[in-house]
C-alpha cells in the first residue's frame, strides 16, 4: 500500500525492532535519521547559517547530535545543547553524542538560541530535536522555557526543523501535552508518518511534513499490520466505479434522497445533485407531499417521488432497484425522523446513509440501542456521517477518549456502521477496526450544506456498489479536492459542479483535441 500506512508510537518502536533484527544496526538507523535532517536543513537555509541544535534526552536528540555533527562537516555554524542531564542518554542516544564532533552545552543553551536570532535574515535555524513522537506528559522547567524560546524565535521569523514531531505533540493522537509545544516550520519524520501528524491539533504545529527514508525494511510493515491509512486514492481506487463502455444507468445505480419538509428541502436536493455528479445512473428525491412543488421546481435530471408519512415509504422501500438511501438533511429531529429511519433500515436491504437529523433524533439512549440492534441485524451497509456536536449526542462514552481515531473507531464498533467523524482531521473509522485520516479538507469547507453534499457523494458511490469504508473514504476525498479546485468564495452548492473535474483528473481523462 506504498506509504499510506500510519504508524503509532508502539508500531513504530516495533518496526524499528523488526529492522534491527533484520540486519540493520539500530546506530545506522539513527545515522541516516540524522543524515535525513541534515539533508532537510539544507534545503531550509544555505551554508554559512547558524544553526541551533536543542537536543533532549532519548533518540530524538541522538537524531540530534549527529545533524549537528554533519552540518558542521557541511560549511554550516552550529551549537548544540543537551536539555538532559548527560546521565540520563543511554545507548545510541549516548554514543552519538560522544561521536560528535562539537562542545555540547548544558546550561547556557539559551545562549544558542539568541545567536540564531543575531543571524543574518534567512541565514540561522533552530532543529527541535527535545522530545520524540513517544511523549507522555507535559514539558516543565527547562524544557518548557527552551519550547517558549523556540516559538520566541518562530514568531521572529527564524525557521524551526522538528524532528520527528514537535516537542510537546503525542504522535499518536496529535494531543498538545501542555500549555508548552512548538510551532515547526518543517517536521521531519521516519519510515511512516504518525497519525498525530494529520489529527488536530498536531497538524497545525508541525508545518510541512516530510518522510524520510532511514534503511527500514519496508517488508516489516507486513509483520507491524498497521490498520490506520493516509486517506487517498491509493487506499480505494481499486475499488472506485468505472464507466463502462457497455454500462447504462441502471447498472450504475439508483440513489434514494428523503427530503425533509416543504420549508427545508434544498439540502437533500443538494445532496441529491452531488449524487447524481458522482456518477449514480438515477438518483431520486422521495418528497413529502407538502415539499412537492418546491423540489419539482428545482430538479430536472433528478426524479420526485411523493410520499405521505413513514409508511409512505413503502411502496418505494420495495423496489429493489433502488439500492442507496439516505435520509437527514433538513430531515426535521424527531419521531417523525425516527419513524422513517427505520422503515428504511428495516424493510429495505439497500445501503444507508444517516446524516444530520437522522442522527439526532436517536439522541436519547432508548432510542440509540434500538437503532444500533436494527443496523446490526440487516446485511446492507450503513454509514453515519456525522461532526462532533452531532457525534456526542449518538456516541456520548466515546466522544472524550484520547484519539479522535479511537473515537471514530469506538463509535462504529458500537452501532455496526462505518463512522466519518467531520472535521478538518476527518476520520473515516470501520466496524472491523480499519481506519484513515483525511488531509485535504480546505478551510473552505466550512459553509452551510457542505455537510449534506458529502453525505450526497457517499450515497452516490454506494449505489454504484462500491464498499462501505472505501465509498466514505473516497466521498470525503472527492469532498476536499473539489472545495480544493475552487479556493475562497466556496460555498456548498459549487461543490457538485466541481466533482467532474476532479474525477476527470482522478480517471486520467483527456478532453478530445
Amino acid at each position: 500500500m506504498g506509504q499510506l500506512e500510519l504508524l503509532t508510537v508502539a508500531e513504530m518502536g516495533e518496526a524499528d525492532r523488526l529492522a534491527v533484527l533484520a540486519g540493520v544496526p539500530s546506530l545506522t538507523l539513527m545515522e541516516n535519521a540524522g543524515r535525513a535532517v541534515a539533508d532537510e536543513v539544507q534545503k531550509l537555509v544555505p551554508p554559512g547559517s547558524r544553526i541551533a541544535v536543542l537536543c533532549g534526552p532519548g533518540n530524538n536528540g541522538g537524531d540530534g547530535f549527529v545533524a549537528a555533527r554533519l552540518l558542521v562537516e557541511r560549511g554550516f555554524v552550529v551549537q548544540v545543547a543537551c536539555l538532559a542531564d548527560p546521565v540520563e542518554l543511554k545507548g545510541d542516544a549516548a554514543e552519538m553524542m560522544r561521536r560528535c564532533s562539537l562542545p555540547v552545552h548544558y546550561d547556557d543553551w539559551p545562549a544558542l538560541v539568541s545567536n540564531v536570532f543575531d543571524a543574518e535574515p534567512g541565514h540561522g535555524l533552530i532543529i527541535d530535536a527535545i522530545f520524540g513522537a513517544g511523549l507522555t506528559r507535559p514539558a516543565a522547567g527547562d524544557f518548557a522555557a527552551a519550547i517558549e524560546l523556540i516559538n520566541q524565535a518562530r514568531r521572529e521569523g527564524v525557521p524551526v526543523l522538528a524532528v520527528d514531531v514537535p516537542s510537546g505533540i503525542d504522535g499518536t493522537t496529535g494531543a498538545a501535552l501542555g500549555n508548552y509545544v512548538v510551532q515547526a516550520t518543517r517536521t521531519i519524520t521516519f519510515f511512516r508518518m504518525k497519525p498525530g501528524h494529520l489529527l488536530m491539533p498536531g497538524r497545525t504545529h508541525c508545518g510541512d511534513v516530510v518522510l524520510a527514508d532511514i534503511g527500514i525494511p519496508d517488508q516489516v510493515i507486513a509483520e507491524v499490520a498497521p490498520d490506520i491509512f493516509i486517506n487517498g486514492p491509493a487506499l480505494w481506487s481499486g475499488q472506485f466505479p468505472q464507466l463502462r463502455v457497455d454500462g447504462h444507468k441502471y447498472a450504475r445505480g439508483h440513489a434514494v434522497v428523503v427530503s425533509g419538509a416543504a420549508h427545508a428541502t434544498g439540502a437533500a436536493r443538494m445532496a441529491a445533485r452531488a449524487a447524481l455528479r458522482v456518477g449514480a445512473g438515477l438518483v431520486t428525491v422521495a418528497s413529502p407531499l407538502d415539499a412537492v412543488a418546491a423540489n419539482a421546481a428545482h430538479l430536472t435530471a433528478i426524479m420526485i417521488a411523493p410520499f405521505e408519512a413513514a409508511a409512505g415509504l413503502g411502496s418505494l422501500l420495495e423496489d429493489e432497484r433502488l439500492n442507496a438511501w439516505l435520509i437527514g438533511p433538513a430531515a426535521g429531529v424527531g419521531p417523525r425522523t425516527r419513524g422513517q429511519v427505520g422503515e428504511i433500515l428495516d424493510r429495505s436491504a439497500a445501503a444507508v446513509v444517516l446524516d444530520a437529523d437522522a442522527i439526532t433524533s436517536f439522541a436519547e439512549a432508548v432510542d440509540r440501542a434500538d437503532l444500533f440492534a436494527r443496523i446490526k441485524q440487516r446485511t446492507g451497509q450503513v454509514v453515519m456521517t456525522p461532526h462532533m456536536g452531532e457525534f456526542r449526542r449518538l456516541f456520548p462514552e466515546a466522544a472524550d477518549l484520547p484519539s479522535k481515531v479511537e473515537v471514530a473507531r469506538a463509535a462504529a464498533e458500537a452501532c455496526g456502521a462505518v463512522v466519518i467523524l467531520k472535521g478538518v482531521d476527518t476520520v473515516i473509522a470501520d466496524p472491523s477496526g480499519s481506519a484513515a485520516i483525511n488531509d485535504n479538507a480546505p478551510p473552505s469547507l466550512a459553509t452551510a450544506g457542505s455537510g449534506d453534499v458529502l453525505a450526497g457523494v457517499v450515497t452516490g458511490l454506494l449505489a454504484q456498489k462500491m464498499p462501505a469504508f472505501d465509498a466514505a473514504c473516497a466521498a470525503v476525498w472527492l469532498h476536499g479536492a473539489a472545495a480544493q479546485s475552487f479556493g475562497p468564495g466556496l460555498i456548498a452548492e459549487d461543490l457538485p459542479e466541481l466533482l467532474p473535474r476532479v474525477l476527470a483528473k482522478l480517471s486520467g481523462w483527456v478532453p478530445p483535441v
